[in-house]
């Protein structure tokens, strides 16, 4: 018996170190991933993680000097370190103008600007892109949705596009509509 107890040990550090990489809000490893800015822990446990709120900044990728930041719960305990706890879809969301508008390309109204999985396969958080045309306002949404299921929880933000500095020329975003 001691031989296979060895043996299982290494599969299971595999699987979970398999299970950890997958998870929701692993480390960001590319540039279009959002920059942690901070976590707060909301719930003690024991021998686990806690549960955490952890807040992300985000550039949009095809608006230059625009920024999001949101807000998402983490779970913590067993399932939440392993990676398969299906988070929950409270998430909040504030976008501003950091810079002078720039637009790179012509987009299309709710399109997505930012995705990540919220859990090991059927949930994913999206943020969604339109155009107040009426008023100039950029407008962010996030929601969260199930392959069979959605959420109705989501968070709405806009940004009014505004002179910047010494440019007075302000960019229509109905302009950049397809």
């Amino acid at each position: 018996m001691p031989f296979a107890s060895a043996f299982a040990r290494p599969l299971l550090a595999m699987a979970v170190a398999a299970l950890v990489s997958l998870r929701p809000g692993a480390p960001a490893q590319a540039a279009e991933e959002p920059d942690l800015i901070f976590k707060r822990s909301t719930v003690f446990k024991w021998l686990t993680p806690n549960d955490k709120l952890a807040t992300y900044a985000l550039d949009d990728p095809e608006v230059e000097g625009v920024a999001c930041h949101f807000t998402v719960p983490e779970r913590g305990g067993l399932k939440g370190w392993v990676g398969v706890a299906e988070e929950v879809s409270d998430i909040s969301l504030a976008c501003r103008q950091i810079g002078p508008i720039k637009f790179k390309k012509k987009f299309e109204q709710g399109e997505e600007m930012f995705r990540q999985r919220r859990s090991l396969f059927f949930k994913r958080m999206r943020i969604v892109r339109g155009c107040d045309t009426k008023r100039n306002v950029l407008v962010y949404m996030v929601y969260s949705d199930r392959i069979i299921e959605g959420s109705p929880k989501n968070s709405t933000s806009s940004v009014p596009i505004m002179p910047w500095g010494t440019e007075t020329a302000v960019p229509k975003c109905a302009d950049w509509l397809e």
